[in-house]
């Protein structure tokens, strides 16, 4: 049980105990400002940004996000959020790991799932999920930007814009990286390619409106020139070509992985049946 575990996250005598700050209302919660506290951080705002990421990682899994994130308010009257252990755990992998202290949660939280020899739980996996996530939001508000400027085809439009990033077709990056027969390329990205992706979707559609581009040929123009752009700047960064990127493990696995990781933690939460008499 939780009790027995390691107590991995009470690192020193000045930093309180996770378990510690468990709450009761008819399901056993924390609030995100204890979870802070708990990590060393200021307050339930500097996890915000892990929480939306957390969020968009269950709504790729079908788990309802209210069953795990309830926004509420705190006693010092700032926005707060009431976490399940499992909305902990997503938010502390979805954390800034370069801080000691969450580096240390997310190891925590890996062996209370028994999951740490699971390479598709990892801290930039669950993470890679969230921006799967968002990618896809944002790859629809393009594709309705780009029809309501004029765009006829989207496929023709969409693979502008990766022509841009890749120096080649979509076809032939997925004849190049031999992936299974009608599944995503998305699927198989890394994290940093995938957030690479995020930001010329993004991009490209910021591009579109401010500029008020108009017509099929155009929008393919702006599509790939923004894809372009990207391809240069990672290649400036890290002298890294876009589709030599390596792939990596299929995204349902680690979706498969993750709700099992769900069911092992909700588990841990459950009340105890009384022994029999």
């Amino acid at each position: 049980m939780a009790d027995e575990l390691p107590d991995l996250f009470h690192f020193d005598n000045t930093r309180p105990n996770f378990e510690a700050f468990a709450r009761e209302n008819g399901f056993r919660y924390w609030l995100a400002s204890d979870l802070a506290q708990a990590l060393g951080l200021p307050g339930a705002h500097s996890l915000k940004k892990a929480i939306e990421r957390a969020s968009q990682a269950l709504l790729r899994l079908d788990v309802p996000v209210v069953e795990n994130f309830d926004t509420v308010i705190g006693e010092d009257g700032t926005k707060d959020w009431r976490l399940s252990r499992f909305a902990c755990y997503l938010t502390v992998m979805n954390a800034d790991p370069s801080k000691k202290a969450v580096a240390q949660a997310q190891t925590w939280f890996a062996v209370l799932a028994e999951a740490w020899r699971l390479a598709a739980v990892e801290a930039d996996s669950v993470e890679r999920l969230a921006i799967r996530g968002e990618v896809s939001e944002r790859e629809r508000a393009l594709s309705h930007t780009a029809h309501q400027h004029g765009v006829e085809s989207y496929q023709l439009f969409q693979n502008a814009g990766y022509r841009g990033l890749y120096n080649m077709n979509i076809s032939e990056l997925r004849k190049r990286r031999t992936l299974p027969e009608g599944r995503s390329l998305l699927d198989f990205m890394g994290k940093t390619e995938l957030a690479a992706n995020l930001f010329r979707i993004t991009q490209t559609d910021e591009k579109i409106r401010q500029e008020g581009i108009k017509g099929q040929r155009p929008l393919e123009r702006a599509a790939e020139g923004v894809g372009r752009r990207v391809r240069q700047a990672i290649l400036d960064i890290s002298s890294t070509r876009p589709e030599d990127l390596p792939i990596t493990y299929d995204i349902k696995d680690v979706q498969k992985e993750l709700k099992q990781v769900r069911r092992d933690l909700t588990k841990l939460d459950k009340p105890k049946k009384p022994p029999r008499k």
